[in-house]
C-alpha cells in the first residue's frame, strides 16, 4: 500500500511529524505498548491474535467497533439528527394507544403517562393512567389540562372561583409503583362487576395515576368541564437513586435507596439500576471505580453562588423517556445536563467524568503515542455558530422548553453577515442559571475552533480513557504541543493498529463564572391567568438568611400588574424524615411595597439546615388565590460563617499506592469537620474531593489515608461547620509537595 499520494496531501506540520517520528512510510501502523494500563491487555491482544490482522478482518472489525468514550451530543448538526426523548412539554398529554410503551422518569418533572384504562359507565368516565414502571418517592402537584387544581383528603378536586371542576364531580388518586401494589377501590366498584377492572388489576411495580370523573347536566357541562373531558397530569418526584456516599444505602436492596437529583447518581442508576436503561452489573460496572463515581456526585452536589445570593446544586438533573427510545438517548441526556464524559473501559468498568476540569483527570499523549492526526483551526461557513441558545425545561412555565439569554460573538456575525444561531439541548436541566453555565461551557468550547482527530497507538490507551489530554508533541503537532485538549470521542481502529480520538481544543478558562455577569436574566414568564383571573406569581429568588442560631427566608417576587393583590408564602420540609414532604406553612402578606419592580418579604423561622420547599401565591381582593408559583428550593443554612483553617501536622508516604494526612481541628466551637483534597499539580481550584467529610470537634486530631497511584501530589484540607459550610479555598491548609511510591 502507497501512503505517498496521503503524504502529499497533509498539512506541513503533518509531514514534519511523519518525517521525524516514522523511519518508513508503514511505521506509523507500529508502535510500543510498553506504557500500556495492564487492565486492557488482554482485550486487545485476544482481538488480535484470534482474528489476525488482514486488511479484510480488520475492515469487518473496524465496521462494528463502537465508541469507547463520548461526551454528550447538544449542538449541531449531528444534536439536530440524533434522537431525543420527549420534549418537556409532552408531560401535559397522556398517551393514548392499544399498546402503550413503558415510561420512566428521574428527578421532578410533569408528567401524565399513558392510558391503561379508559372506560365510561354511567355518568361516570373512569380512567387509569401509568406514569412510571418503577417506584416513585411522591405526587407534588396535580393539573387538570393546565389548570393546577388541589384534592381534599377524599380526592375530590377542589372547584376553581369560575365553577369549573366544582361539586365533588372529580376524584383523583395516585399509587407509587409499590410491589405489591393495590387497586383503586373507587374505580373497582364501579367497574369490578364486569371483570373491566378488578382488585387484581394492581399494577404491581407501576407508578399510576386513577380519576373518575362524572357528569352533571346539560346546562352545567360546560362551565364544569370548559374543555371537554379532564386531560390529567402531575408534577412527581420520580426515581429512587442509589447513593454510594451513603452507607445506610444499600445498592441491593432498593427500600434502602431515596429520591436525589443529583446527576451523576441519577446517570449511575440509568446505567446499572433502571429496569429500561442499560442493565449493567453494578459489581464490574460501578464498584471498580467507586471512588471516581463519588467524587462527580460530589461535583454535582458543589454549591454554585446565585448572583441574587444563596446558592444552588452545581448539577441537578431531571426528566422522563419511553421504551421507544435505546437507554443511549437519555444516556445523552443525562451526559449534557452536567456536561458529562462517559467511558467504557476493557474490563467493563464505566469512567464518568462531568464538568468540572481537575488534573486528575488529564492524561499525557507524546509523539511516539500519536500515528496520524488531521486538524482543523477554523470551522466551515455551515458549522459555524456566533450565536449560542442554551434551552432548558422551565417549572415556571409548567414544564416547557424555554431559552434563557443567549451567547453571541458579534464580530464573528459581521465577519459573516448575518447571525448563525444554534440552540444547545439541556432540556433534562430545570434550572436556567445551570442551563447557562452549561451554555457557557459550550460557547468557550466553539470559539476555541481548533479540533480534529488523533490515531493513537496502543501505547497511548490511558489517555483514551481520560477526558482530558496534554498533548506533548514537539515535532508533529506544533501549535497544540503543551496544550490540553477534551477527547470528545474515542473508538477502536483496528486499521490504524489502535484508536481514533476526536478531539477539541480544551478552553483555558472553561471555569471562569461571575453570577453577576454571567447568569443573565431569568426568563420571562408569560401571563397566565387562572380561573380567577390572577396571574401566576414569578419568584425571583429565596435566600436562606441566618440571625442568632435561627433562620428565616427572604422571597423576592416579581411586582405584578394590580396593586391591590396580597402576597401569600407557603413552605414546607423537603422530606419530614420519613420520606415524605412536610405539611404547608402558609403566611399572608397584605401590605408589602414594591421596590425596583419586586416584592420582598422575610417568612417567620423556619427550621435549620433543612432542604425547603417554597411556593408563593397572589390572592384577590375577593378572597381568590393564583395558581402557586413553580416549587423554589432552599437549604436553610444556620451557620454561614466557616471555622478556621486546621494545621496539618504530618503527611506519610510510607504505604504503597497511599497516603496519610493527619491534621489538627482548630480551637473553634465553628469546627465540625474536615475535606480532603489532592491535585497532580499545585492548583487547590481543579482538585478532586475525597469523600466523605472527616467529622471532628475543636482541637481533635484526626488522619486521612487516600489511595492514590504512584506519583507527585498537592494536597488541601478544608475546614466545614455544622452546616455544611466550607473555608473559601484561599483558606485551605497546604500540605506542599509529597510522592506516592
Amino acid at each position: 500500500m502507497s501512503l505517498k499520494p496521503m503524504y502529499e496531501n497533509v498539512p506541513s506540520d503533518a509531514q514534519h511529524y511523519f518525517r521525524e517520528t516514522h523511519s518508513s512510510p508503514m511505521d506509523f501502523l507500529r508502535g510500543t505498548t510498553a506504557l500500556y494500563d495492564p487492565i486492557f491487555t488482554p482485550l486487545f491482544t485476544n482481538l488480535f491474535l484470534a482474528f489476525g490482522f488482514s486488511t479484510g478482518v480488520a475492515s469487518t472489525l473496524g465496521s462494528i467497533a463502537s465508541a469507547i468514550a463520548m461526551t454528550a451530543i447538544s449542538v449541531g448538526i449531528n444534536a439536530a439528527m440524533a434522537e431525543k426523548p420527549p420534549k418537556p412539554e409532552d408531560g401535559k398529554t397522556p398517551m393514548m394507544q392499544a399498546i402503550p410503551p413503558r415510561i420512566w422518569g428521574v428527578g421532578r418533572r410533569r408528567i401524565s403517562g399513558a392510558y391503561m384504562l379508559w372506560e365510561a359507565k354511567g355518568s361516570a368516565l373512569c380512567s387509569v393512567q401509568a406514569i412510571a414502571g418503577h417506584r416513585i418517592k411522591g405526587i407534588n402537584r396535580y393539573y387538570l389540562h393546565d389548570d393546577q387544581v388541589t384534592i381534599d383528603g377524599s380526592g375530590y378536586v377542589q372547584g376553581l372561583s369560575d365553577g369549573r371542576y366544582s361539586n365533588d364531580r372529580i376524584r383523583i388518586d395516585h399509587r407509587l409503583g409499590a410491589n405489591p401494589e393495590t387497586a383503586y377501590p373507587m374505580i373497582v366498584d364501579i367497574l369490578g362487576a364486569e371483570g373491566i377492572w378488578t382488585n387484581n388489576h394492581r399494577g404491581d411495580g407501576q407508578a399510576s395515576l386513577g380519576m373518575i370523573c362524572r357528569n352533571v347536566k346539560a346546562a352545567a357541562q360546560g362551565a364544569r368541564f370548559p374543555f371537554g373531558h379532564p386531560r390529567l397530569s402531575v408534577e412527581a418526584d420520580l426515581a429512587y437513586v442509589w447513593d454510594p456516599r451513603d452507607p445506610a444505602q444499600d445498592p441491593d436492596d432498593e427500600s434502602t435507596w431515596q429520591f436525589n437529583r443529583n446527576a451523576a447518581l441519577i446517570m449511575l442508576w440509568h446505567q446499572c439500576f433502571n429496569p429500561f436503561g442499560h442493565r449493567r452489573d453494578y459489581h464490574k460496572a460501578i464498584l471498580p471505580v467507586l471512588d471516581m463515581w463519588i467524587e462527580e456526585a460530589d461535583v454535582c452536589d458543589e454549591n454554585i453562588p446565585l448572583a441574587s445570593g444563596g446558592t444552588q446544586k452545581r448539577y441537578w438533573c431531571g426528566g422522563f423517556d419511553t421504551t421507544d427510545h435505546h437507554p443511549k438517548v437519555a444516556t445523552n441526556a443525562i451526559l449534557a445536563a452536567c456536561d458529562g464524559w462517559i467511558c467504557e473501559r476493557g474490563d467493563g468498568a464505566l469512567l464518568f467524568t462531568v464538568g468540572k476540569f481537575r488534573e486528575s483527570r488529564v492524561a499525557t499523549l507524546t509523539d511516539a503515542d500519536i500515528s496520524g492526526f488531521q486538524t482543523q483551526y477554523d470551522v466551515l461557513p455551515e458549522d459555524e455558530c456566533n450565536r449560542l441558545i442554551p434551552q432548558f425545561c422551565y417549572p415556571a412555565t409548567d414544564y416547557t422548553t424555554s431559552d434563557t439569554d443567549y451567547f453571541e460573538d458579534s464580530a464573528r456575525q459581521a465577519l459573516v453577515g448575518r447571525v448563525l444561531a444554534q440552540p444547545a439541548d439541556y432540556t433534562w436541566c430545570d434550572q436556567w442559571q445551570q442551563a447557562r453555565r452549561l451554555g457557557k461551557r459550550e460557547w468557550l468550547r466553539i470559539q476555541e475552533k481548533t479540533r480534529g482527530s488523533l490515531d493513537v497507538r496502543l501505547s497511548g490507551i490511558n489517555a483514551v480513557y481520560a477526558r482530558w489530554v496534554r498533548l506533548q508533541t514537539p515535532k508533529g503537532l506544533l501549535r497544540l504541543n503543551g496544550k490540553v485538549v477534551e477527547n470528545r470521542r474515542s473508538v477502536l481502529a483496528i486499521l490504524k493498529g489502535g484508536f481514533q480520538m476526536e478531539f477539541i481544543k480544551h478552553p483555558d478558562n472553561i471555569e471562569a463564572w461571575t453570577p453577576a455577569t454571567d447568569e443573565g436574566e431569568r426568563p420571562p414568564v408569560p401571563s397566565t391567568p387562572n380561573a380567577a383571573n390572577l396571574d401566576t406569581p414569578v419568584v425571583n429568588s429565596v435566600i436562606a438568611k441566618a440571625k442568632n442560631g435561627s433562620v428565616y427566608l427572604r422571597v423576592k417576587v416579581v411586582e405584578p400588574t394590580n396593586d391591590d393583590l396580597t402576597l401569600s408564602v407557603r413552605y414546607r420540609l423537603q422530606d419530614d424524615g420519613n420520606g415524605s414532604p412536610g405539611d404547608w406553612v402558609e403566611k399572608k402578606y397584605p401590605d408589602v411595597t414594591p421596590v425596583g419592580g419586586y416584592l420582598t418579604v422575610s417568612t417567620g423561622v423556619v427550621p435549620n439546615d433543612q432542604w425547603i420547599e417554597v411556593e408563593v401565591a397572589f390572592i384577590s381582593t375577593k378572597g381568590k388565590y393564583s395558581e402557586w408559583s413553580a416549587t423554589e428550593t432552599v437549604f436553610s443554612t444556620s451557620n454561614p460563617t466557616a471555622p478556621p483553617a486546621v494545621s496539618i501536622t504530618s503527611i506519610n508516604t510510607g504505604v504503597p499506592g497511599e497516603v496519610t494526612i493527619n491534621i489538627k481541628a482548630p480551637n473553634s466551637s465553628l469546627y465540625a469537620g474536615a475535606k480532603f483534597y489532592t491535585n497532580t499539580t499545585n492548583n487547590p481550584a481543579t482538585a478532586s474531593y475525597h469523600s466523605p467529610v472527616e467529622a471532628g470537634v475543636a482541637n481533635g486530631t484526626y488522619s486521612r489515608s487516600i489511595t492514590l497511584s504512584a506519583s507527585s501530589y498537592y494536597a488541601w484540607v478544608s475546614s466545614v461547620n455544622s452546616s455544611g459550610v466550607e473555608q473559601a479555598i484561599a483558606d485551605w491548609a497546604a500540605t506542599g509537595a509529597f510522592t506516592v511510591i
